[in-house]
């Protein structure tokens, strides 16, 4: 029998770091190792492209243990699970009964209602609620700010009719004002003062939280992950403090608040934000010396990006999701809705909230997800995420504690001015492709037509859209949304003939041709490839022939200085001419009269308004 303590593959040394450096070093060839291989993120830290046990010995995240103070490996101690969760909004409430009755025998274990004030009521909620075990399934309300203490109270009378155990009703009423502050810039502070009563009336229900903490509306205006995360805790924080302030109890205080964040598409950055997010959350509760450290959990409900979702290529959504619910499922969440794929243009299908639905089955049923608890523990990569993502988030934080707190700095717009820029910055990089969106910016569906799909309007449900801001609001649009509005008028117009002239070298044209064709496809343009021609001649005819709108001439750099400009003269402006590339002998073609050149450091979707503006489009 072997000896349980012999030790595998002793007979190896072990290289060090400095090995690993000078190995890697080599195979650069002497390019900079800094430049080519360490990642500086929109999150203001440095990635490594390695890491090793050295790395990870001087932090402390992976000395706590789950279900313990910091909770940074969750809040559970045996398991990882979940609740499914799926939002409806309520118009009939028979209805809406019905249809979560029917979601629930799909795998739904937590559901969200939407109800309008106009419609608020003890015998409508009896209504919505028939035949729902509120014991056993988790169940979250939405309401007008102002109606949310209504709402309570209802909900308490309700639970007491049904007799059910106070420890065992699991939910939220999701009563946030300072979204709405934020996001539209109305001053609603005198809703504010709503929130004591609020907790006051849900005191008896220990799982029942009522302070909400919506930065999923962040996540969706381009926030980056760590803005999320800073103004996560600032936001609770400021909820917290006011609590206290108004002499509600620390622990109850502590309890009633809940975070509704949103997932992006950076797969370990997500799931690394939530174990950041519960670290620096405990200790912002530790503080205010809580009598139990369980009041010091951070509980959230986790709901993918509508951010980078798209209208074109739609089924795309479906793989952006699903990345992202595997970063909240393995960060560690209490609750999760997955976006369906379809919600940008249309209100979501019965087809669209199944597939949404089978995606957490799926993690949870197949790929078992929720059984092994904080499966990133350990990683010497996850765990150098953690603690940056922490470090940097609590600088956020900090600068906003300093502003006088999250109300105050919202109130100066500070905390809209950070959001804008970066959407702004972010809708900058995906004109220049620097950030991708697969099926929009990148490889996009050359035969898709719109088909009548529209990019549906937000609308918060509240009423009282007509009013002056009276601060700064969050202005934004969808990553994908320059490119489509582009691509919509293009075919509403004229869909114009890009044609494919490859001549010369074969790898370097078809390479070219190819980043030509995507390049085009983005707005809408129809594209013909070809395997090649003799002279340019022959290309510009078989252009013309094809009654092409734009004539791409593809070859390699060497090749343009001999075919370009014979080509372009050729065509002599029957068409427009377009020299795929950046060739070095680019001013001398531009002597020579042509204009227009792509390759990869264009501003795609400027290019390609030029073009519009060019052909009449």
């Amino acid at each position: 029998m072997s000896n349980s303590k012999e030790k595998l593959f002793t007979e190896f040394t072990a290289p060090t770091t400095q090995e690993w450096l000078d190995k890697i070093q080599v195979d650069l060839k002497g390019a900079d190792f800094n430049k080519r291989l360490v990642w500086r993120t929109n999150e203001g830290f440095n990635v490594q492209p390695f890491y090793r046990r050295e790395d990870v010995l001087k932090l402390k995240t992976p000395d706590s243990l789950p279900g313990e103070f910091p909770f940074v490996r969750g809040n559970n101690k045996k398991d990882n699970t979940w609740y499914i969760r799926q939002d409806i909004m309520v118009d009939d409430a028979v209805e809406a009964n019905k249809k979560a009755l029917d979601i629930l025998n799909k795998g739904i274990d937590s559901l969200g209602f939407h109800i309008p004030a106009s419609k608020l009521s003890a015998e409508f909620v009896e209504k919505l609620l028939d035949g729902i075990l509120c014991d056993v399934v988790e169940v979250n309300f939405h309401t007008c700010q102002r109606h949310s203490v209504e709402l309570a109270q209802i909900l308490v009378a309700y639970f007491d009719k049904k007799g059910y155990d106070k420890e065992k009703v699991v939910g939220s009423i999701n009563f946030d004002p300072m979204e709405k502050m934020v996001m539209k810039g109305k001053d609603v502070t005198a809703a504010l003062a709503f929130g004591p009563q609020l907790v006051e009336t849900l005191k008896d229900y220990p799982h029942f939280r009522c302070m909400n903490v919506n930065t999923v509306s962040l996540n969706n205006a381009g926030a980056y992950i760590v803005q999320e995360l800073g103004y996560a805790l600032a936001w609770g924080n400021e909820y917290l403090q006011q609590l206290v302030d108004a002499g509600v109890d620390v622990d109850l205080a502590a309890k009633s608040i809940k975070f509704n964040m949103g997932v992006s598409e950076n797969y370990f950055m997500e799931l690394a934000k939530f174990r950041a997010a519960r670290l620096l959350w405990a200790q912002i509760v530790k503080k205010y010396e809580p009598k139990c450290d369980c009041s010091c959990k951070m509980v959230v409900n986790a709901v993918t990006s509508k951010y980078n979702q798209t209208m074109f290529d739609s089924y795309v959504n479906m793989l952006r999701s699903q990345t992202e619910a595997m970063s909240a499922a393995l960060g560690g969440v209490h609750s999760m809705v997955v976006t369906p794929f379809d919600v940008t243009y249309e209100e979501p299908t019965d087809f669209s909230e199944r597939i949404a639905r089978n995606q957490q089955l799926l993690l949870k049923e197949e790929c078992h997800f929720n059984k092994v608890v904080d499966p990133g523990a350990g990683s010497y990569y996850i765990e150098h995420l953690t603690n940056s993502l922490a470090a940097e988030g609590w600088k956020i934080f900090l600068k906003v504690e300093e502003e006088g707190g999250f109300l105050a700095a919202v109130k100066a717009g500070t905390v809209q001015d950070d959001i804008n820029a970066t959407n702004v910055k972010r809708h900058g990089d995906a004109a220049k492709r620097k950030e991708f969106l697969l099926g929009t910016n990148q490889f996009p569906n050359f035969t898709e037509k719109s088909e009548g799909k529209r990019a549906v309007a937000c609308c918060c449900g509240c009423g009282q859209n007509d009013e002056e801001p009276a601060f700064k609001k969050i202005e934004s649009t969808r990553l994908a949304a320059d490119f489509e509005d582009l691509r919509i008028h293009t075919e509403e117009t004229k869909v114009p003939t890009a044609f494919m002239l490859t001549i010369g070298n074969l790898a370097m044209r078809q390479a070219r041709a190819q980043f030509s064709c995507n390049f085009l496809a983005c707005a809408g343009y129809k594209v013909i490839d070809n395997l090649g021609f003799k002279t340019v001649e022959e290309g510009v005819d078989a252009a013309l022939k094809a009654n092409a709108d734009i004539v791409v001439i593809c070859s390699s750099d060497d090749e343009y200085a001999e075919y370009a400009v014979p080509a372009f003269k050729y065509l002599d402006g029957r068409a427009m001419f377009v020299v795929a590339g950046a060739p070095a002998c680019m001013e001398d073609l531009k002597a020579a009269g042509i204009e227009n050149f792509i390759h990869v450091k264009c501003n795609v979707l400027e290019t390609l308004k030029e073009y519009n503006q060019k052909l009449g489009i």
